[in-house]
């Protein structure tokens, strides 16, 4: 008679063992390097008015529509991109780094610049070439009103998902105080920020 095959006892709970089991498609699911490199490459193209402009789209893409990051993570990027360069730019290193690690954000980087790169450089030599024609001077001019429009929108957008109560409120009021009326550099009001919250997590934690 043939032996009956003896199972496969495997040792980790079967609790462990589903989780195992349900985390093996997610990783399989990994963001291609050529899929963050069209992803920026188009926010690269399509992105007008820079900073928070530029923000606002990369936070619909990489957040709302693929879901590469939470809201929250993106702001903790965000965040960091101000402290250092141009923070649309290291936010995109930051989404890429975070998806695949350092040449994930390699590729973001040059994803992202490249556009721009080209199209700056034909612009710029259309506008010294023809910058006296009154025409372009008027399409120029009627840009600025939008690219202020879009980083309202931003700001109330983000503004509603993270103020939540009344101390996230007057850390916001205290920080555009800060930037607006004192001039100071926003690298100076995150570290402040940084520095407030941690201090008041401590004494939360002492007085509790």
């Amino acid at each position: 008679m043939e032996s009956q095959p003896q199972a496969i006892i495997s040792p980790l709970p079967i609790r462990w063992q589903r989780c195992y089991n349900c985390s093996m498609p997610n990783r399989e699911k990994k963001v291609t390097l050529a899929e963050i490199f069209q992803t920026f490459a188009k926010i690269g193209l399509t992105g007008f008015g820079g900073g928070m402009a530029i923000v606002a789209l990369i936070e619909r893409v990489c957040v709302q529509e693929k879901q590469w990051l939470g809201g929250e993570e993106f702001l903790h990027g965000l965040a960091f991109g101000q402290i250092l360069g141009p923070f649309s730019l290291n936010t995109c290193t930051f989404i890429g780094h975070h998806l695949r690690g350092i040449r994930g954000g390699i590729i973001a980087a040059v994803g992202f610049i490249l556009p721009s790169f080209l199209l700056v450089s034909l612009l710029s030599w259309l506008y010294f070439t023809y910058h006296k024609l009154p025409q372009l001077q008027a399409a120029l001019k009627g840009t600025n009103p939008v690219v202020i429009g879009l980083i309202v929108v931003v700001a109330i957008d983000m503004g509603r998902k993270q103020i939540k109560d009344v101390s996230s409120g007057l850390i916001a009021l205290a920080a555009f105080a800060a930037t607006v009326f004192f001039k100071l550099n926003a690298a100076w009001v995150l570290l402040a920020a940084a520095a407030w919250s941690l201090g008041m997590n401590i004494y939360r934690r002492r007085c509790c």
